[in-house]
């Protein structure tokens, strides 16, 4: 099989991944955004886990938000930082890393979903609200979700997957080294 066809059903099957839940977030907020008011709680568990409309121009945990050009700045970190993860996601799935794949899908998959708020409405929808007493954890969205799961996975990869992680390295840094030969 020619090198350059190599594993594409697996980059394929992230791509889809990718765009399922990128559109998944999207279909979730816009729900919300239309059937909720600004600033509406509707609780889930009483005390504990509601659905709560908000806004956020800036980043997580509202970093750069009180900054009229921090949007421009977010968005154009995640445009970059997100190509790269899919990049990253690309070579892992050609060479059948399937969970560095996925954690890598996820992350840009959160990315990515954000952005999209970002570009499209100029600030993220927030909507899923913890509280712990009188402590309110950051509310956050499923793009959200998806980085953290997908970022976790890819801390413990190169924690207790040493091996799949410098096999993994191995690849991508031998890609560059093979750019730079050309």
């Amino acid at each position: 099989m020619n090198d350059r066809y190599k594993g594409r059903e697996y980059v394929l099957i992230y791509f889809f991944l990718m765009i399922f839940l990128i559109i998944g977030d999207q279909f979730i907020k816009r729900i919300v955004s239309f059937k909720m008011q600004l600033f509406q709680t509707k609780e889930i568990i009483k005390g504990f886990l509601s659905i709560y409309y908000c806004t956020n121009t800036g980043s997580a945990f509202s970093f750069l938000a009180d900054k009229s050009w921090g949007i421009y700045v977010l968005s154009g970190i995640s445009l970059v930082v997100g190509l790269v993860i899919v990049y990253l996601m690309v070579i892992a799935a050609r060479n059948k890393m399937n969970l560095i794949s996925l954690s890598l899908c996820l992350i840009a998959s959160g990315a990515f979903g954000n952005l999209v708020d970002r570009f499209t409405l100029h600030y993220v929808i927030d909507f899923i609200r913890f509280d712990f007493g009188s402590y309110t954890f950051p509310i956050f969205n499923v793009a959200d979700i998806c980085a953290v799961i997908g970022t976790i996975l890819f801390i413990l990869i190169v924690i207790f997957g040493k091996d799949r992680f410098d096999d993994f390295w191995i690849e991508v840094t031998s890609i560059f080294r093979r750019q730079d030969n050309a």
